[in-house]
């Protein structure tokens, strides 16, 4: 992909329902942030085609047309200023978020759906926000990332308990550890995180929380349970906004 700016957001779409998650994200981000640059990557972009489900997601460093880009899933909504990552981030080639937030903007502390990271030691990411500079340590990554996925039925027998389905956040956890997480990642504590809206993370009763919460939107911000949210909501209930 020729480059067309030093920094911008990229958000992979494929799918009809993911281009309207991902029109939502972008326009989101431009209420707070008009000039920003964003490329929606969708299927007829991707450099080797549609591999499939997760596993297309080693090819957004290829298909990224930025020096600096910042990868960020599209089922989110942007309820704040974000623009103070890029200063953040930029002394290093590579980082994705550790962790999570809940809606009250408290640490999320279940680990249901985070037991293949304890039970095999990997770091706590998330790609839901990722970022690389293009270098050679970013390259090195999504090889290993590529390689990864397209050799997952060899790469599981390494993990106590894998999933069948190579998964975006497992990949790039162990890339990490291959890479060495201190290149990978930020310090504990340090760094954006998702709001993340699943049931055992918020503990609602039923997994559709925008129909259990009492929620609105603050143009361009947006309350939850009468909380302003912070940074980027991951809200996971497509139709909430992808219809």
């Amino acid at each position: 992909m020729p480059i067309l700016a030093e920094r911008g957001y990229l958000i992979p779409a494929i799918g009809d329902q993911y281009v309207k998650c991902a029109e939502h994200l972008r326009d989101s981000i431009l209420s707070w942030h008009p000039n920003a640059n964003i490329t929606i990557l969708t299927e007829d972009q991707l450099p080797a085609g549609n591999q499939g489900g997760f596993a297309n997601d080693w090819q957004v460093f290829s298909a990224s047309p930025y020096r600096q880009t910042i990868k960020l899933e599209a089922d989110m909504f942007c309820a704040s200023p974000i623009d103070h990552w890029w200063t953040l981030f930029e002394k290093r080639d590579v980082v994705i978020s550790q962790g999570a937030r809940t809606y009250y903007n408290q640490p999320a502390t279940s680990r249901f759906y985070r037991k293949i990271f304890d039970d095999n030691n990997l770091p706590d990411v998330y790609n839901a926000i990722t970022y690389w500079r293009l270098s050679h340590t970013a390259k090195e990554f999504f090889d290993l990332t590529k390689e990864i996925f397209n050799n997952w039925n060899e790469f599981k027998k390494l993990l106590k308990f894998p999933d069948d389905e190579a998964t975006t956040d497992v990949v790039y956890a162990i890339a990490a550890v291959i890479t060495g997480p201190e290149r990978i990642t930020l310090p504990n504590g340090i760094g954006p995180q998702i709001v993340h809206m699943k049931r055992r993370i918020i503990g609602t009763l039923t997994d559709n929380w925008t129909k259990e919460l009492v929620w609105e939107f603050t143009n361009p911000g947006l309350r939850i349970q009468t909380v302003a949210q912070n940074g980027l909501v991951h809200y996971h209930i497509k139709d909430w906004l992808c219809q």
